[in-house]
């Protein structure tokens, strides 16, 4: 069974998410940059921009999630979602303000919001229980591949005297194809054997007690967790070359894509618990040393270190969420999760911004170390279990 091959609706899955980052990331890592040199903002407008934009996804995330339970369909809301981040996302080629591309990030985060638990819930629909972590490790894998070919197609477009909001407007042809295999290749989840779920969603009835505890540790380590573009920003001004971020942000995802599939099948045969705060320990590890690094060479390998952290947790910590709760219940559980890491992440993000601008990156940094390190301790102290 260890070794049996992952049902194709995953691969097909991951497929459908490495098109989408790759169309994703012929922007993303470009934007702290395009916000800095060619709109003026700082900072705390990056971090408004993106924990606005990932609260607004997470929200939706958690009633996107209930809803699939309720009518026991999972496609139609994980179409229409990757087909409205497709549309509006390369409108960010026509952003003359920081708030253009505010309003173009909502937009896209909105269908990122209606389309990821649904999503995860057909991922966790076709694997045993001896299988999720690997399967979700495989999504994670193919996202973060598809993270590496999107800055280096940017790199390559810009090399060749594309201007750089012709590259945002280009990347809507893969976002295209993207939601060309979600349409034709990816079936809807089978029937979970019994009536579909329709309790309260705002009381999150039917979960246990652990899987609410694994929540607010979820939620606690998120606060600290802010958003990877002042990553991006910090590398700048470290004395990376505007012109090789591409490269620094693909390289960084080619790290998260080797180590995600291994660190998910691991989970599957070990406490998945023990490397979730494994994960949030390199975390921490990687923040305290953004603090005091200085120059590229040492912001460059804290950088792809971090990717280690990422690879470990993403993949597992959604196997976790499976693991707690039954499948007719599975995509309010995914969208609980999602709420509970996207309202934390405004505040992280915001606070971040501001506690870099008010007394440096090094006390921003800081701070997110120390909240990764007592997540990760009381982590370890939770009981788990497996349905």
């Amino acid at each position: 069974m260890e070794r049996a091959k992952l049902h194709r609706n995953v691969v097909a899955i991951g497929t459908v998410s490495l098109l989408t980052d790759l169309s994703s990331e012929m922007i993303y890592p470009l934007l702290p940059v395009f916000l800095v040199t060619s709109l003026a903002a700082g900072p705390a407008a990056l971090g408004l921009i993106e924990g606005v934009a990932e609260t607004t996804a997470s929200m939706l995330k958690l009633f996107s999630g209930a809803w699939s339970d309720r009518t026991g369909r999972k496609k139609p809301l994980v179409l229409a979602g990757y087909g409205l981040s497709t549309l509006a996302r390369p409108l960010v080629g026509f952003a003359d303000a920081w708030w253009h591309v505010l309003a173009v990030r909502f937009s896209d985060r909105i269908g990122k919001g209606v389309r990821t638990s649904p999503r995860d819930a057909l991922v966790a629909a076709y694997v045993p229980a001896g299988q999720r972590g690997k399967a979700f490790g495989l999504q994670r894998s193919m996202d973060h591949f598809g993270a590496v070919l999107g800055p280096v197609a940017a790199f390559l477009l810009l090399a060749g005297g594309v201007p750089l909001r012709s590259v945002f407007l280009l990347s809507i042809v893969p976002g295209l194809a993207a939601v060309a295999v979600l349409a034709f290749l990816v079936r809807d989840a089978p029937a979970a054997g019994a009536p579909h779920h329709a309790g309260s969603v705002l009381r999150r009835d039917g979960f246990s007690p652990g899987f609410r505890k694994y929540l607010a540790l979820v939620g606690l380590f998120t606060l600290g967790n802010a958003s990877d573009a002042f990553l991006i920003l910090r590398a700048v001004d470290a004395g990376v070359p505007a012109r090789h971020v591409p490269l620094l942000w693909g390289a960084f995802h080619v790290v998260k894509s080797s180590f995600s599939v291994p660190a998910g099948a691991l989970s599957d045969r070990i406490p998945r618990k023990w490397l979730v705060a494994a994960g949030w320990w390199v975390y921490a590890a990687c923040y305290a040393a953004f603090a005091v690094v200085r120059g590229a060479a040492g912001t460059v390998a804290v950088f792809l270190l971090y990717g280690l952290y990422a690879a470990t947790c993403e993949g597992v910590e959604r196997a976790m969420v499976a693991d707690f709760v039954p499948a007719d219940r599975r995509g309010t559980a995914f969208g609980w999760f999602h709420l509970v890491t996207g309202i934390c992440a405004l505040p992280a993000s915001v606070l971040f911004g501001l506690l870099w601008n008010a007394y440096g990156a090094p006390v921003a940094f800081g701070a997110s170390a120390g909240l990764a390190v007592v997540a990760s301790t009381l982590l370890l102290l939770l009981r788990t279990e497996k349905v």
